[in-house]
């Protein structure tokens, strides 16, 4: 067997069958890892959402970064919605996975700030998906919104690409950033995503909410729950490739060693066969 193990094609053989299990062990701590780190940000997120409702202002403030721990927490802020500078965020879907828009206005505080307020989806225009499109009516007077604080959207953490040229009032992104230089009140970091107002919003003033992490229905700007439960079933997959390697080398090395055997065997026995006699001329036979 050692002799077999040392020629050049089982040598080759068992350098690709260790490479394989070093790849499928590495993708499996991969998983592995990605498993834990879901389970770590499904952790985060639970506490986040099920925090009691606090002020906006107490989580940030104009030109602040909303912490990824802070994201989903629920806050609530009372204002008067600006209509005239809300706009539409393009190509966000709904619950069905239909595309549209995502309605953002912003509510100006009564000490002179500005929140953005994600107010939901809306549906595209029939004619031109790409079109302004029609919009619910804006509540008036002073409202108390809650809603789950949601961090400035950007390119990496979207995966959205952000795109200039757009049509007045249209963007990529939800960027508090962004809109800043549109505003004239100082714009908090970050924005709200709706889900409940006071006083209660009737049909005519209504997008649809946007689904949030606790829901069955898919949210737009939840990444981190996507992949949910499958990063361990995977881990476990390939470190079950891994364990089946070594059990198909162990195979093709019985498998060679018994078709060497046979091979030897055939040869021996065809070496210590008696030669047939050579036949005798017939004139030699009278």
């Amino acid at each position: 067997m050692l002799r077999v193990l040392l020629t050049r094609r089982w040598i080759v053989l068992t350098v690709v069958f260790v490479a394989m299990v070093l790849v499928m062990y590495r993708l499996g701590l991969w998983q592995f890892h990605r498993y834990q780190q879901t389970n770590k940000d499904n952790h985060r997120i639970s506490l986040a959402v099920h925090a009691p409702p606090v002020a906006i202002e107490t989580l940030t403030r104009p030109g602040a970064k909303v912490p990824e721990s802070e994201r989903y927490r629920p806050v609530t802020v009372t204002g008067t919605y600006d209509p005239a500078h809300q706009f539409v965020v393009r190509r966000r879907t709904n619950s069905d996975g239909e595309i549209g828009f995502f309605l953002i206005t912003p509510l100006v505080t009564s000490d002179g700030k500005a929140v953005l307020v994600n107010r939901g989806w809306v549906a595209p225009n029939n004619d031109d998906g790409a079109a302004f499109p029609a919009l619910p009516k804006t509540p008036q007077g002073t409202v108390t919104l809650t809603g789950r604080l949601q961090p400035d959207e950007t390119s990496a953490l979207s995966g959205i690409r952000n795109v200039s040229g757009l049509p007045p009032r249209q963007y990529m992104l939800i960027s508090s950033r962004e809109q800043a230089a549109n505003l004239p009140e100082p714009v908090l970091g970050g924005y709200l995503e709706l889900v409940s107002a006071k006083p209660p919003l009737t049909r005519a003033d209504s997008a649809q909410l946007v689904a949030g992490p606790d829901s069955d229905s898919q949210s737009t700007s939840d990444e981190a729950i996507v992949g949910k439960g499958v990063h361990l079933p995977y881990a476990i997959q390939w470190w079950l490739f891994a364990a089946m390697v070594p059990v198909g080398w162990g195979v093709l090395l019985r498998q060679d060693l018994k078709d060497r055997r046979k091979k030897a065997a055939a040869a021996k026995s065809a070496a210590a066969a008696p030669a047939e006699p050579e036949p005798v001329p017939t004139e030699q036979r009278s």
